[in-house]
C-alpha cells in the first residue's frame, strides 16, 4: 500500500508503480470522508482528466468511490483543461473536484490533483486531512460505473460552452479575431489542443497548432512543461510559419508560456510582469497582485508604480488561491507560467492567460519583443532569471536542509545578501534590488531547484553556481 502525498499541487507518481488503481481509488475515499467531514456528504463533485496514459479509466475509478460514498458525479466527456474543470466546479454548484493529471510531469506519471467550491486548490491544511483519512483498500466504498449512469447518478457531460461563454465576458475576442495576426499554438500533445482554433476561428487571425492529438509520449520533448528544450520545436515553427507570436500551454492546459515573432522564449517571470502590466494599465484595474517567492521582482516594482499592494506565498496554487480569494487580487501566479485572474476563479488558466496576452498585442500594437523592451523601459531595468533542477533523492533532503539552515553567506556573485527569507526553501534578498537566489525541494518530483533573477545579466551564472554549492551540488 503506497505511501500517498499530496505536494504542491495533488499526489503525482509512476503509472503501474505506486499510481495503481488500487491507490486512486484510495485517494478518492480519503477525499470523500473529507468532505463528508466537512458537511458536504450527497453533494456534486466534477472530474475531469487528462490525456495521459488511461487517466480516463483512472477518472472513472474515482467517480465509482465519489458514488459508492453518496455523491453525485459530473464527468467531463472528454479530457478537459483544469481551467475548465475548476470553474466547472463553480458553474454546477458542485462542492469539490478531482483532477486526474500529472500536469508537467514526465510521460510516465500520473497526478490526482483535489479542489474547493470555489475551483481553487485545497489549502495546505485540509491536504494534511485528506491524507490522515487515507483507508486501507479493504475499507473502500464504491459504486459500479455503469448502474450509477443509469440512476444519474454519474453524469457525463461536455463543460466546454459554459466555459467559453465565461472567458467571452472576460475578454472580447473579436477585435483580436479581426487582427489579422499568424498564431502559432503549441499545446505539448495535452488538453489544450482544438481550444484556440475553436475561439478564434472565423476571422482575419489564422491559427495553426502542433502536437495537437494525443500521445502520451510526449514527442519531441522530454515532458509537456511550458519552458525549453520542451518548446523549441513550436519555437522554430514560429520562425518557419513567420507567425507574430506562439501561445504554449502545458499538458492540462493551466500553464502558459510566449514565444516572440523572433522565435525567441519569453520566460515565465517576463510573462508575469507583462501580464500585470497589461492588467494594471491597459484595462486600468486596481487590486493586489499575489506571487509566490519564486516569481519575479517585477510585481513590486510595479505595485510600487500604481500603488497596488503585492503579496508573497509559498511556492504552489495552495498558497496562491486562498490569497487570491482573501485579497480579491487581480491576478496570483508563480515562476512556472501558472497565472489566475479576477473574475475567474482562483485558479492557473493557460487558455485565458494567452488571450490576455493576444488582447495586450492587439490593444497596444506592440508585438511581444516589443511589449517586453516596453516594459523593461517603464521600469527603468532589465530583469534576467534561470533556473536549474537536480534530481535529488528524496532521503537526502534532511542532510541538504542542515546544510543550508547552517549556511549565512554574507555575499553571493560579489552581491551583499540583505535578507534570508525561509518561507518556502532558502531565498536569499540582494542589496540596492538587484535581484535574489532561490534553494528549494520540489513539492511534486524527487528535484532540488536553485533559481535566481537578477537586474544584471552577468551574475546570473555566478548566482546559479554559488547556489548549487550552498546546496552542496557542486
Amino acid at each position: 500500500m503506497a505511501d500517498i502525498h499530496f505536494g504542491t499541487d495533488g499526489w503525482r507518481a509512476r503509472i503501474a508503480e505506486d499510481y495503481t488503481f488500487d491507490n486512486v481509488r484510495r485517494a478518492a475515499q480519503g477525499f470523500a470522508r473529507y468532505l463528508a467531514a466537512h458537511g458536504r456528504s450527497g453533494a456534486d463533485v466534477v472530474i475531469g482528466y487528462d490525456k495521459r496514459f488511461a487517466a480516463e479509466h483512472f477518472a472513472a475509478a474515482a467517480a465509482e468511490v465519489m458514488v459508492g460514498n453518496g455523491f453525485r458525479v459530473w464527468l467531463t466527456d472528454s479530457a478537459a483543461p483544469t481551467p475548465v474543470i475548476s470553474y466547472s466546479i463553480v458553474e454546477r454548484g458542485a462542492a469539490a473536484g478531482i483532477n486526474v493529471t500529472a500536469s508537467h510531469n514526465p510521460p510516465w506519471d500520473l497526478g490526482f490533483k483535489v479542489r474547493d467550491e470555489h475551483g481553487a486548490a485545497v489549502a495546505p491544511d485540509g491536504l494534511r486531512e485528506i491524507e490522515a483519512l487515507l483507508p486501507p483498500v479493504e475499507d473502500l466504498k464504491q459504486g459500479v460505473f455503469e448502474e450509477a449512469r443509469e440512476k444519474e447518478r454519474i453524469v457525463i457531460w461536455d463543460p466546454a460552452p459554459a466555459y467559453l461563454a465565461h472567458i467571452g465576458k472576460l475578454v472580447d475576442v473579436e477585435p483580436i479575431k479581426d487582427a489579422g495576426l499568424s498564431i502559432l499554438v503549441e499545446p505539448m500533445w495535452g488538453n489544450g489542443s482544438g481550444w484556440f482554433p475553436r475561439i478564434l476561428g472565423g476571422g482575419k487571425t489564422q491559427v495553426t497548432e502542433i502536437h495537437c492529438v494525443r500521445n502520451p509520449l510526449f514527442p519531441e520533448m522530454t515532458r509537456p512543461e511550458p519552458i525549453p528544450p520542451n518548446v523549441d520545436v513550436g519555437l522554430e515553427k514560429t520562425v518557419e510559419l513567420g507567425a507574430d507570436v506562439c501561445l504554449i500551454l502545458d499538458g492540462d492546459a493551466d500553464r502558459m508560456g510566449i514565444g516572440d515573432e523572433n522565435g525567441t522564449f519569453v520566460n515565465q517571470l517576463q510573462v508575469y510582469g507583462l501580464l500585470a502590466y497589461y492588467l494594471l494599465e491597459v484595462r486600468g484595474e486596481r487590486g493586489a497582485i499575489v506571487k509566490t517567492l519564486s516569481t519575479t521582482s517585477m510585481l513590486e516594482k510595479l505595485g510600487e508604480m500604481y500603488d497596488v499592494p503585492v503579496y508573497q506565498t509559498g511556492v504552489g496554487f495552495k498558497y496562491v488561491g486562498p490569497k487570491v480569494l482573501e485579497t480579491d487580487a487581480i491576478i496570483g501566479g508563480e515562476e512556472s507560467g501558472g497565472y489566475a485572474f479576477r473574475g475567474s476563479v482562483p485558479e492557473r488558466d493557460g487558455i485565458l492567460g494567452n488571450l490576455y496576452f493576444l488582447d495586450l498585442m492587439v490593444r497596444t500594437g506592440k508585438s511581444p519583443a516589443q511589449l517586453l523592451a516596453h516594459l523593461y523601459d517603464i521600469l527603468g531595468a532589465s530583469y534576467y532569471y534561470d533556473r536549474v533542477d537536480t534530481r535529488f533523492p528524496s532521503e537526502k533532503r534532511p542532510e541538504a536542509r542542515a546544510r543550508l539552515d547552517a549556511a549565512r553567506p554574507e555575499t553571493l556573485a560579489g552581491m551583499r545578501v540583505t535578507d534570508i527569507v525561509t518561507l518556502d526553501g532558502y531565498k536569499y534578498v540582494l542589496e540596492g534590488n538587484k535581484g535574489w537566489l532561490l534553494i528549494r525541494f520540489s513539492g511534486t518530483e524527487p528535484i532540488i531547484r536553485v533559481y535566481c533573477e537578477t537586474t544584471d545579466e552577468s551574475k546570473v551564472q555566478p548566482l546559479l553556481d554559488e547556489g548549487l554549492q550552498l546546496a552542496g551540488l557542486a
